[in-house]
């Protein structure tokens, strides 16, 4: 069994947002987290759709319902949504994070002034 991406608090903040819960019109959809965590591990893994796990369900029918909720804007509206209260978990940058390039260190910079070796043969 595969583990879920979306932690119980992650999923209460996304939840109400997305097309397929009680109450809209239509058929429901009742694996709508699974589905998330679907995309999730597209997202992660940086997989094409034939690649994922047959614990997601059919890779065609997770892929047309990907492209049906991109059409409608709903990640469009979960984006926006998620984004007025981030979740700074992950924010962390330090020293041992931030690296100069080796080249970066004392040298000379500038454009160089030589000519090309080929011109001068000629």
């Amino acid at each position: 069994m595969i583990r879920r991406e979306l932690k119980d608090a992650q999923w209460a903040r996304i939840e109400k947002l997305v097309p397929g819960k009680e109450g809209d019109k239509g058929r429901h959809g009742a694996d709508n987290r699974w589905f998330v965590d679907a995309v999730l591990w597209i997202a992660r893994t940086g997989s094409p759709w034939r690649d994922l796990p047959p614990e997601f369900g059919n890779w065609s029918s997770q892929f047309q319902r990907f492209r049906r909720w991109a059409k409608k804007g709903v990640w469009e509206s979960l984006f926006k949504a998620l984004a007025e209260d981030p979740d700074l978990e992950y924010l962390i940058i330090d020293a041992s994070i931030v690296r100069a390039h080796q080249h970066a260190a004392g040298a000379k910079g500038g454009a160089m002034g030589r000519r090309s070796g080929v011109r001068a043969a000629v």
